[in-house]
């Protein structure tokens, strides 16, 4: 019985994280709403650690409060399913720092293809905030799997 809720719950993950990419790859590279169908011509770029940041953080009453959220949270929210999901499928990286070097690899590719395409801006901001999402998402993991196993031990 075990083994059969284990291949559902890497088969559930499977599929979720299949959905969770598409829905990311849409949002990042396609979504009207983020202006990303428009190619600006030129390479866009910021490698000022923070410059982005600070610029929303200080213009917030001016770009309004969605867009200060999405810039300041949404690059951590977005990347925490990665942190979190990763483990579930991929056993071999059930340690912290492998999610988080994995989260900093897929966000720097992610940011590459922007750049490359002319989509959106690479952005050091960016891959520092999903790397930190990445983590958090890890973080998450290994709590809710302390969680079970202590659910499991406590009700077996």
């Amino acid at each position: 019985m075990k083994n059969l809720s284990n291949k559902l719950i890497m088969s559930v993950s499977r599929l979720l994280f299949v959905l969770y990419l598409i829905l990311l790859a849409y949002f990042l590279f396609f979504s009207e709403h983020y202006g990303r169908t428009i190619s600006s011509g030129e390479y866009r770029y910021n490698l000022t650690l923070f410059k982005e940041v600070k610029r929303f953080i200080e213009y917030r009453d001016v770009i309004g409060p969605e867009a200060f959220i999405v810039n300041i949270f949404g690059n951590v929210l977005a990347f925490a399913p990665f942190g979190f999901v990763l483990p579930i499928i991929s056993p071999d990286n059930r340690k912290l720092l492998n999610i988080t070097l994995l989260s900093l690899e897929f966000s720097l590719t992610i940011e590459l293809l922007q750049l490359i395409f002319k989509v959106g801006i690479f952005d050091v901001d960016d891959l520092l905030m999903n790397t930190i999402g990445g983590f958090i998402g890890g973080l998450c993991f290994f709590l809710a799997r302390k969680l079970l196993r202590s659910f499991r031990r406590k009700y077996k």
